[in-house]
Protein backbone atom coordinates (compact mmCIF):
# COMPACT_ATOMS: atom_id res chain seq x y z
CA UNK A 1 0.00 0.00 0.00
CA UNK A 2 2.90 2.37 0.53
CA UNK A 3 3.68 2.24 -3.22
CA UNK A 4 0.03 2.95 -4.02
CA UNK A 5 0.19 6.04 -1.80
CA UNK A 6 3.35 7.21 -3.58
CA UNK A 7 1.60 6.93 -6.95
CA UNK A 8 -1.43 8.86 -5.66
CA UNK A 9 0.84 11.53 -4.15
CA UNK A 10 2.65 11.93 -7.48
CA UNK A 11 -0.61 12.50 -9.30
CA UNK A 12 -2.23 14.80 -6.76
CA UNK A 13 0.79 16.67 -5.40
CA UNK A 14 2.35 17.59 -8.71
CA UNK A 15 -0.70 17.50 -11.01
CA UNK A 16 1.19 15.01 -13.19
CA UNK A 17 -0.56 13.74 -16.31
CA UNK A 18 1.21 10.37 -16.11
CA UNK A 19 3.31 8.28 -13.74
CA UNK A 20 5.59 5.41 -14.78
CA UNK A 21 6.17 2.47 -12.45
CA UNK A 22 9.50 0.69 -13.05
CA UNK A 23 10.90 -2.51 -11.58
CA UNK A 24 13.63 -5.03 -12.14
CA UNK A 25 13.84 -8.71 -11.40
CA UNK A 26 10.98 -10.47 -9.62
CA UNK A 27 8.88 -7.43 -8.65
CA UNK A 28 6.79 -7.56 -11.84
CA UNK A 29 3.70 -8.81 -10.04
CA UNK A 30 4.08 -6.04 -7.47
CA UNK A 31 3.81 -3.20 -10.00
CA UNK A 32 0.81 -4.85 -11.60
CA UNK A 33 -0.84 -4.96 -8.16
CA UNK A 34 0.10 -1.34 -7.44
CA UNK A 35 -1.25 -0.16 -10.79
CA UNK A 36 -4.52 -2.07 -10.45
CA UNK A 37 -5.17 -1.13 -6.81
CA UNK A 38 -4.50 2.52 -7.62
CA UNK A 39 -6.81 2.44 -10.65
CA UNK A 40 -9.66 0.39 -9.24
CA UNK A 41 -9.88 1.64 -5.65
CA UNK A 42 -8.53 5.18 -5.54
CA UNK A 43 -8.22 6.88 -8.94
CA UNK A 44 -10.80 5.36 -11.26
CA UNK A 45 -10.06 7.95 -13.96
CA UNK A 46 -6.59 6.52 -14.62
CA UNK A 47 -5.85 4.51 -17.74
CA UNK A 48 -2.98 2.14 -18.45
CA UNK A 49 -0.84 3.81 -21.10
CA UNK A 50 2.19 1.70 -21.93
CA UNK A 51 3.41 -1.63 -20.67
CA UNK A 52 7.03 -2.42 -21.47
CA UNK A 53 8.89 -5.63 -20.72
CA UNK A 54 12.57 -6.15 -21.47
CA UNK A 55 15.96 -7.18 -20.16
CA UNK A 56 18.94 -5.21 -18.92
CA UNK A 57 22.50 -6.42 -18.66
CA UNK A 58 23.86 -6.02 -15.12
CA UNK A 59 27.57 -6.29 -14.25
CA UNK A 60 28.30 -8.62 -11.34
CA UNK A 61 30.83 -7.95 -8.59
CA UNK A 62 32.44 -11.35 -9.23
CA UNK A 63 32.97 -10.42 -12.85
CA UNK A 64 30.89 -11.05 -15.89
CA UNK A 65 27.31 -9.98 -16.38
CA UNK A 66 23.79 -11.34 -16.36
CA UNK A 67 20.46 -10.34 -17.84
CA UNK A 68 17.73 -9.06 -15.53
CA UNK A 69 14.03 -8.69 -16.34
CA UNK A 70 12.77 -5.10 -16.45
CA UNK A 71 9.17 -3.94 -16.58
CA UNK A 72 7.38 -0.58 -16.80
CA UNK A 73 3.72 0.39 -16.53
CA UNK A 74 2.63 3.94 -17.32
CA UNK A 75 -0.58 5.23 -15.78
CA UNK A 76 -2.18 8.37 -17.17
CA UNK A 77 -5.18 10.59 -16.66
CA UNK A 78 -7.70 10.07 -19.44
Amino acid sequence: MSYVMVVIANFTGTNAREVTLKVRRRAVTMIVDVAEITRRRFMKELDVGRITIGTKEILQEEGGSRNVLTSEITLGRG
